[in-house]
């Protein structure tokens, strides 16, 4: 049985303070035991929902290890409780190089969440660079609930494919709940990745390396999807400096 890193708390919410290279090998033990698991990657917009949605909260109490995902949330872990961490852990990477060491250790994965088209580019690019690696499942599910009856298929389904990894791309906060929901239930580790699935599809692209280093992801990603992320990055941001400033006096 994996035994996860220790967490710290930032605004009340617990972050994992780690290593891609940690990361990769705690999840790749996990996936050779089949050992149920929530992981997730967490950046300012999940990590200031936690901080207001009840629901989400209590999931991420769940989760055994919460990774970094983002400069800011680094930021956070490294002043407040001098982690020393030089490098965020984010979905996308993450997502690649596990694939990449998954192909070497003969681990199959599942891919679970988007459409068929983006899952259909991603099979491709996978497949094309990472001959080896064995995808043994790829599932759109509906954009509503799953009725008992899918539900109780889904874990049939990913179970019996023999998944030692599986991938979850539903967005923020629905992959974490249904992480949760099903742990114990599908026997692997479940990476809750968000948009890595359109990123190495080739649907979307991932900002400079230097915009990611100055924590300006946030501002690339914007300027590409204006009129779905504005109220995001406005509204959680701001709500993030506040936390932040609040946190520094009150020590």
């Amino acid at each position: 049985m994996v035994t996860f890193p220790e967490k710290k708390e930032i605004f009340g919410v617990s972050i994992t303070p780690t290593t891609y290279e940690e990361t990769i090998a705690l999840i790749i033990d996990a996936a050779k035991q089949r050992q149920s698991a929530v992981i997730d990657f967490m950046p300012v917009h999940g990590l200031m929902l936690a901080t207001e949605d009840k629901a989400f909260f209590e999931a991420s109490k769940q989760f055994d290890m919460t990774c970094p995902d983002g400069q800011p949330v680094r930021w956070a872990l490294n002043h407040f409780h001098r982690t020393r961490l030089k490098n965020t852990v984010c979905g996308p990477a993450t997502t690649w190089k596990l694939c990449k060491a998954a192909s070497h250790e003969g681990v199959p994965v599942y891919f679970y969440g988007s459409t068929e088209h983006v899952l259909d580019a991603l099979r491709r690019n996978l497949t094309e660079k990472l001959p080896a690696l064995q995808i043994v499942g790829m599932e759109s599910p509906p954009f509503r609930p799953l009725t008992a009856d899918e539900d109780h298929s889904v874990i049939e389904r990913i179970n019996n494919s023999g998944a030692g990894i599986v991938f979850i791309g539903l967005g923020c906060p629905k992959q974490e709940l249904f992480a949760v929901n099903h742990k114990g239930k599908i026997h692997a580790p479940m990476l809750c990745v968000g948009a890595a699935f359109d990123f190495h599809a080739g649907i979307l692209k991932r900002s400079p390396a230097w915009m990611s280093k100055c924590g300006m992801e946030w501002l690339y990603r914007l300027w590409k999807e204006p009129r779905r992320l504005y109220k995001r990055y406005l509204y959680y941001n701001t709500k993030y400096f506040q936390a932040y400033w609040a946190e520094q006096f009150s020590r």
